[in-house]
């Protein structure tokens, strides 16, 4: 299999390190969509036409490569929960999720000339009971500002994760698994780019 040009349609820099993490050699170009229009979908919906929008705008820049972009949302009894506007808005999503099991689902697209792959995984991810003391101290780290519900699995919030179920990946935001699987039936040996 030939080593394909690489397309990141995210600023998320988790996604970066995660697709660093596998190996592989990417670029990276920000798609810039009005994310409103597709407010009135469910999650499910949301997610993954967020994700192909994304990629669809990515594609006509870059012809021959293969695009990957990706949507994640933080889902409580059907609420989705996004990023925190600001330290009290932060502190208000961590007080719902307090002690309660929360969904995780990510939309990702993989597309190029040829085909497009669009797929979502789901994690359920449980918090512990949280003091008010804890949730005000994490706030104060600023890491919760630029993450969806506010957490982040990968950093200081990982000692307020109780359990999950499914991809962990997928909650610090790009399914590894999935997204390897369907990179490989878009032609991309991931492999291969270790060598």
């Amino acid at each position: 299999m030939t080593k394909k040009k690489i397309v990141l349609a995210s600023k998320s820099p988790r996604r970066k390190e995660l697709l660093k993490q596998i190996g592989l050699n990417f670029t990276v170009d920000i798609s810039e969509i009005d994310e409103r229009r597709f407010s009135h979908s469910s999650p499910l919906n949301l997610v993954k036409n967020l994700a192909k929008a994304k990629a669809r705008i990515i594609s006509k820049k870059h012809k021959d490569a293969i695009i990957i972009a990706a949507d994640t949302l933080v889902v409580l009894n059907k609420e989705i929960i996004g990023k925190p506007k600001s330290k009290r808005d932060a502190m208000q999503m961590l007080k719902k999720l307090n002690g309660k099991t929360h969904l995780v689902i990510t939309g990702f697209t993989i597309l190029d000339s040829k085909k497009e792959i669009t797929e979502i995984v789901k994690t359920k991810v449980k918090f512990k009971k949280m003091t008010k003391k804890e949730i005000d101290d994490y706030v104060k780290t600023g890491e919760p500002l630029d993450k969806a519900g506010g957490y982040g699995i990968q950093g200081k919030g990982a000692i307020f994760i109780e359990g999950i179920k499914g991809d962990f990946f997928n909650v610090v935001g790009l399914p590894i698994y999935a997204l390897s699987k369907a990179l490989e039936r878009s032609g991309v040996d991931v492999s291969s780019y270790w060598l």
